[in-house]
């Protein structure tokens, strides 16, 4: 298999990496400070507003829902072997980068599969502000006549 970078994936990767060196990587102890504060504000699970900084950033930048197919956007999208390497560079930063380009899991996966099976009017309340980055997404599975939530089984 070869794996040489087209040139529009090299293109993405020398943006991404610039926005790691120049954004992401500078953002991390704001982060940490940020994070900080939200658990003594009793919000540990809040997100630090660097993030959303970032984000705006990011999309400026075209550097927004990278992951999604070549099937989806021709001009833009990627295949998913073109993506990993935009994915491998995000991973030096793996609680800020891949949010900030709204590439973040569960979120791209759950996109993936509203993209494919929703229905309009799901499309437009879950997929479209997914892909806004205004709100984010969970995966939850369970069995037939078995809770997930029972840890026994």
């Amino acid at each position: 298999m070869d794996f040489t970078l087209s040139a529009k994936t090299s293109e993405y990767a020398a943006k991404l990496q610039a926005f790691m060196d120049t954004e992401v990587f500078p953002a991390e102890a704001i982060y940490e400070h940020q994070r900080a504060q939200l658990k003594a504000a009793g919000k540990p699970h809040g997100l630090p507003a660097v993030v959303e900084e970032l984000k705006v950033k990011a999309r400026a930048q075209g550097l927004w829902n990278l992951f999604l197919p070549h099937s989806k956007d021709p001009h833009h999208g990627l295949t998913v072997t073109e993506y990993a390497t935009l994915a491998e560079i995000t991973g030096w930063s793996p609680e800020i980068a891949p949010e900030a380009i709204n590439c973040a899991a569960p979120d791209t996966g759950n996109m993936e599969l509203l993209d494919m099976f929703a229905t309009d009017e799901q499309k437009k309340m879950w997929l479209e502000p997914l892909l806004e980055g205004r709100i984010r997404s969970a995966f939850a599975m369970t069995e037939p006549d078995v809770a997930s939530s029972d840890a026994r089984n």
